[in-house]
């Protein structure tokens, strides 16, 4: 049974549209070719996300968002993707956008990874950049 779920550690943030952002998030993936199977978004602190960040990846510096593909099958998604509250909140104040589009851009954005999307390179962060903007544009809500 696809899934997409949302769960908070160590901050209380009170996410809206869930019906809605699960719609708009597998229509997304649908559209880039995908089958969800789960996706699970765990919304949380900088001091967690730090904490995921160098544990796993061993990278001892704050971000946004840590996406783990845990697929096993190809053209099927299943990941976890950390998305930090606080990085949200400064990012929206930095580029003086509402805090629900900055969230819902580094939403899109994790699941545009699991669906094979990079973003290192400068073309591949244009690319990256260009798909969230045409996802922004087809939510609706």
């Amino acid at each position: 049974m696809p899934a997409i779920n949302f769960f908070n550690e160590d901050t209380a943030y009170p996410l809206k549209d869930k019906l809605k952002l699960k719609s708009w998030i597998k229509a997304a993936l649908e559209a880039e070719g995908y089958r969800l199977n789960e996706i699970n978004y765990i919304l949380c602190s900088d001091a967690y996300l730090l904490q995921i960040n160098q544990q796993y990846l061993n990278h001892d510096t704050y971000t946004d968002i840590v996406t783990f593909d845990n697929s096993d099958e190809p053209k099927t998604i299943t990941g976890d993707i950390f998305i930090s509250i606080d990085r949200i909140h400064e990012n929206a104040a930095k580029f003086g956008v509402p805090i629900q589009t900055e969230l819902h851009r580094v939403m899109i954005h994790g699941a545009l990874h699991l669906s094979g999307y990079k973003d290192k390179r400068p073309a591949e962060k244009k690319r990256m950049t260009e798909k969230e903007d045409f996802y922004l544009g087809q939510k609706g809500f």
